[in-house]
């Protein structure tokens, strides 16, 4: 039995991995056009590796390459302040950059490491919704899906079973 479960926990653990990405990618789109109106001095490739800065920072990840590294760093003002911007600004995606980085969370706590302290820094930017229900994996996909449809992203269908959803969240 222990064999099977972790055969369907390493199912749903990257689905629902991917979903998040989903979620990151609608909103490094929103960003791209916004800075390219607010940072007309910057070149388009300025504007996509500000937007995938702040999207990075916000769900904890970082690019190890030197060039992004040197850019975050030549940056780093104007992507602290718009990280602060995100509630105003985004105030449409609150919800869905919450769920994601509390499924995020979760998929982190089953492999093993605790990143709750990139929820701590969404609650400081006022980019988390404290008081949102944590979503269910099957709510969770099925509004990435809808999302990713109206953002005109691809996703193949995903069905989550209702089993395999009860054993993650207990």
């Amino acid at each position: 039995m222990k064999a099977d479960k972790k055969r369907k926990d390493s199912r749903l653990i990257p689905i629902l991995r991917e979903g998040v990405a989903v979620i990151q990618m609608i909103f490094f789109k929103n960003l791209k056009p916004l800075f390219k109106r607010k940072y007309p001095k910057l070149d388009t490739k300025s504007h996509a590796m500000l937007a995938g800065a702040v999207t990075n920072e916000i769900f904890g990840a970082s690019n190890s390459e030197k060039r992004f590294q040197d850019f975050h760093q030549a940056h780093h003002g104007i992507i602290e302040q718009e990280l602060l911007d995100i509630p105003s600004r985004f105030p449409e995606l609150a919800p869905y950059l919450s769920d994601a980085l509390r499924i995020q969370t979760i998929c982190d706590n089953q492999e093993g490491s605790d990143s709750t302290h990139i929820l701590k820094q969404a609650d400081t930017f006022g980019i988390l919704l404290a008081d949102r229900e944590i979503p269910l994996p099957s709510q969770f996909m099925e509004t990435v899906r809808t999302l990713g449809a109206l953002h005109k992203l691809i996703i193949p269908p995903v069905e989550i079973d209702t089993i395999e959803e009860q054993d993650l969240i207990q």
